[in-house]
């Protein structure tokens, strides 16, 4: 099993970047699709951006897409995702997730096995 711990949130003015990683052991995050999903207090939580295990393939929320890059560093056995140009409604606990069985395309919940446990992200208007 891969363990996943989240860090780099926090609060951040509108149209500011930040860059959250989720990095693994126990297991390589390589041999996993890698996804990372945000829930707002009171809502669902929902997709954001996943990559492949080779990290060829990369897939985004339309919400998110040219704002945010997801992408491994395999040396350190780490996901990253960097966000640009953040807005408001960006405002979430955001989730790192993994599973060895489904692919990059995979946007629902149920479909990642191993999660970690969340950091919070704080976007100022």
């Amino acid at each position: 099993q891969v363990q996943l711990v989240e860090s780099g949130g926090g609060l951040v003015q509108a149209g500011g970047s930040l860059r959250l990683s989720c990095a693994a052991s126990g297991r390589s995050l390589t041999n996993y699709v890698t996804g990372w999903f945000r829930q707002a207090p009171g809502k669902e939580r929902e997709f954001v951006a996943a990559i492949s295990r080779s990290g060829g393939s990369t897939n985004y929320a339309n919400s998110v897409k040219g704002r945010f890059t997801i992408s491994r560093d395999s040396t350190k056995n780490t996901v990253h995702l960097r966000m640009d140009s953040l807005k408001p409604e960006d405002t979430a606990v955001y989730y790192c997730a993994a599973d060895p069985s489904h692919g990059f395309t995979a946007t629902m919940v149920w479909q990642y096995n191993y999660w970690g446990q969340g950091t919070q992200v704080t976007v100022s208007s």
